[in-house]
């Protein structure tokens, strides 16, 4: 009796954590999915609401300092955000670290970048929309629909990259 109350008791806990592991795991976010919304603090200290943004094409980038292809696609990152500049445009890029406070400053001052960087050191954005690999954007219509995901390295500056952004700030 004593072995059949053990073996219960361990296939009670060992299901409840299976459970409370499945249920609480993110679903990745994928095209065609609202963009859940967040605020995150930029570098200068302020806030950035992605629903405040709405009616604007927004890009954004989940990324960290340690990662090689991150750092690879940031010049061109910074290439199309100059080149949007007098669009319905905007690119955010969150970078994912729990130390990003620390590193991100000394990491700017050596790569500097116009555009706005986010820091999500507590993961709760990065969680949301169930990155876990770096670089990882998505793309989001000016309705707040995610248009496009996308994982790894792209040159965002050429020009069928260029035409397709302007695209969407036109609809």
């Amino acid at each position: 009796m004593r072995y059949f109350i053990l073996v219960a008791l361990l296939v009670f806990i060992g299901g409840g954590v299976y459970n409370y592991f499945n249920f609480t795991s993110t679903v990745a976010v994928v095209a065609g999915d609202p963009a859940p919304d967040f605020q995150l603090e930029d570098t200068n200290g302020n806030k950035v609401t992605l629903s405040a943004l709405r009616g604007k094409v927004v890009m954004v980038n989940f990324w960290a300092t340690w990662c090689p292809p991150c750092k690879e696609e940031m010049p061109s990152m910074a290439r199309l955000n100059k080149l949007m500049a007098d669009e319905d445009f905007v690119m955010l890029a969150i970078n994912a670290e729990n130390n990003g406070r620390a590193v991100v400053p000394d990491f700017l001052k050596k790569n500097p970048h116009d555009f706005t960087v986010l820091y999500d050191d507590q993961g709760t954005v990065q969680q949301k929309y169930g990155v876990y690999k770096f670089p990882e954007s998505f793309i989001i219509g000016k309705d707040g629909t995610v248009v496009q995901k996308i994982i790894g390295v792209i040159d965002w500056s050429s020009p069928q990259t260029v035409a397709y952004f302007k695209s969407l700030t036109k609809g």
